[in-house]
């Protein structure tokens, strides 16, 4: 079944790729003076990174054509009008740029997926909050396929007002805002003085409100925690953009869900997960839920060890409160998926953690550490350990190997520190650890596992050892606090 999705993205490419406007040197300057707002992509046919990109911009000009206003996605091909990417300093594939009104206004630096793209390039057209002045514009503003925050005020001066306006600010690359002061509008939707999420057309099923408001006292920080905690509902479509807003611990039903095509298809699945989704909350167990796509997160799947297809095409996986991983094995149904949900909530579950095996012997100077040994070595609480976290195929890991080396033999002596390595590609790497490249390196000293340090110096091995005799809970028995070389005992 996974195999399929290579060729439905494909095809989904080409329904979309025809909102992705193609400009040439010949119509470039008066094409692009006819949009407010465009991103245009600079790109090579032959480029890796523009394939990759290729299908996202396509997604994401549909979403973004259908925008109020409207944000056009245009594509240059480089290697053929080496005029217009020569003005505009195109030296690497994909260049991406805003244009306003015909002119560059910055480089694109915001995300490369789908709804990363249409929810960075809204903030960059209008106001962060749009004003509505009448039914019409709001029913065309909360017909939108995402989900929408109006604030509802009798006076535009409010306190409350101006307080939402605050929270646009900070949320509006993530969140769509407007506002309203239409007596029309008020008694249209019966909300005055008030902060409201909308769930989008797509989302609004019967065992769901539509709506939820705001209850706080007027300040931005209240409307901001709100619309966080809200914006999703009890279950939402969990993508690869707005993955960061669900709380854990978390619970996600993934299947093929398509609210392009299919609407009627992933409520269906999604219904009965609100179903479990409203038991457990009115039981007050702390689980959260959502669905997602195979499609978006086979990526994901992988990682949970669930590379196969299921005949029915679901999978349940979980994260806990600490980003733990859980996954469940057995046949999809609601009273498995309940029954999941109870385990995750009473810790009953077995943590799913991808890791090389214990070594049999780790004798050696710098420690090796797996998934499966981390707590033993580096949270254990009588060790201060400082830990390497490198990926085999990493070139400046080997260099740093010798010296790492030589630091471990020099510190070999030292009973209370621990020199250790762990292949971060080849195990998960746990909360609050947080590896970005390699080598990254963590101090966790005793006592303290829970808030490591990350090691932000030198990497000579003087400069390890005097890190490490200033840092270590206990001084070090060879060295002072500055890092000098003491006499032993017996010397003297």
């Amino acid at each position: 079944m996974l195999k399929n999705f290579g060729f439905l993205l494909c095809l989904a490419s080409l329904i979309y790729a025809n909102d992705v406007l193609e400009f040439t040197d010949s119509n470039f300057d008066t094409n692009i003076r006819q949009h407010e707002v465009a991103l245009v992509k600079f790109y090579a046919p032959w480029c890796g990174h523009c394939k990759r990109l290729a299908p996202e911009f396509d997604r994401a000009a549909s979403v973004l054509k259908q925008n109020d206003p409207p944000v056009a996605l245009v594509k240059v091909d480089c290697t053929v009008e080496s005029n217009v990417c020569g003005r505009f300093g195109v030296d690497g594939y994909p260049t991406l740029k805003i244009f306003k009104n015909g002119e560059v206004a910055s480089d694109y630096n915001g995300p490369r997926d789908a709804d990363g793209i249409v929810k960075y390039m809204r903030t960059k057209a209008g106001p962060t909050s749009r004003e509505l002045n009448s039914v019409e514009e709001v029913e065309k503003f909360l017909s939108n396929s995402d989900h929408s925050v109006v604030g509802f005020f009798e006076s535009s001066d409010s306190s409350l007002a101006a307080e939402y306006k605050k929270a646009a600010d900070q949320l509006a690359e993530n969140y769509r805002f407007a506002h309203t002061s239409n007596p029309d509008v008020l008694a249209k939707y019966n909300h005055k003085d008030q902060v409201v999420i909308y769930q989008p057309p797509r989302l609004q099923v019967k065992l769901l409100p539509t709506e939820s408001v705001y209850s706080g006292s007027a300040s931005a920080s209240g409307i901001v925690q709100f619309v966080k905690n809200e914006i999703h509902g009890l279950v939402g479509h969990r993508t690869p953009s707005n993955a960061g807003d669900f709380k854990r611990p978390l619970v996600v039903v993934l299947y093929n869900v398509d609210y392009v095509k299919d609407v009627k298809g992933s409520n269906y699945v999604r219904n009965r997960v609100i179903k479990v989704a409203q038991k457990l909350n009115g039981e007050a167990l702390n689980v959260n839920f959502a669905v997602s796509s195979v499609a978006d997160f086979s990526q994901e799947l992988s990682e949970f060890g669930l590379e196969g297809a299921r005949p029915d095409g679901k999978y349940i996986i979980a994260r806990g409160a600490n980003n733990e991983k859980f996954k469940f094995n057995g046949e999809y149904s609601v009273e498995n998926l309940e029954q999941f949900a109870r385990d995750l909530a009473a810790g009953k579950l077995e943590q799913h953690l991808k890791s090389e095996p214990i070594p049999t012997s780790n004798t050696d100077a710098v420690r090796t550490v797996v998934a499966k040994n981390f707590d033993e070595v580096v949270n254990d609480e009588s060790k201060d350990v400082l830990i390497e976290f490198y990926a085999p195929w990493c070139g400046h890991c080997k260099t740093l190997a010798p010296k790492y080396e030589e630091l471990a033999q020099k510190l070999k002596g030292e009973n209370d520190i621990v020199i250790a390595k762990m292949d971060a590609t080849a195990n998960d790497v746990p909360a609050p650890y947080d590896v970005r490249g390699f080598p990254t390196l963590y101090f966790a000293p005793k006592n303290n596992k829970n808030s490591p340090l990350k090691y932000e110096g030198g990497r000579e091995v003087d400069d390890f050892v005097k890190y490490l005799a200033r840092h270590s809970t206990d001084p070090l028995n060879g060295f002072d606090r500055s890092g000098k070389k003491t006499k032993a005992k017996s010397d003297l």
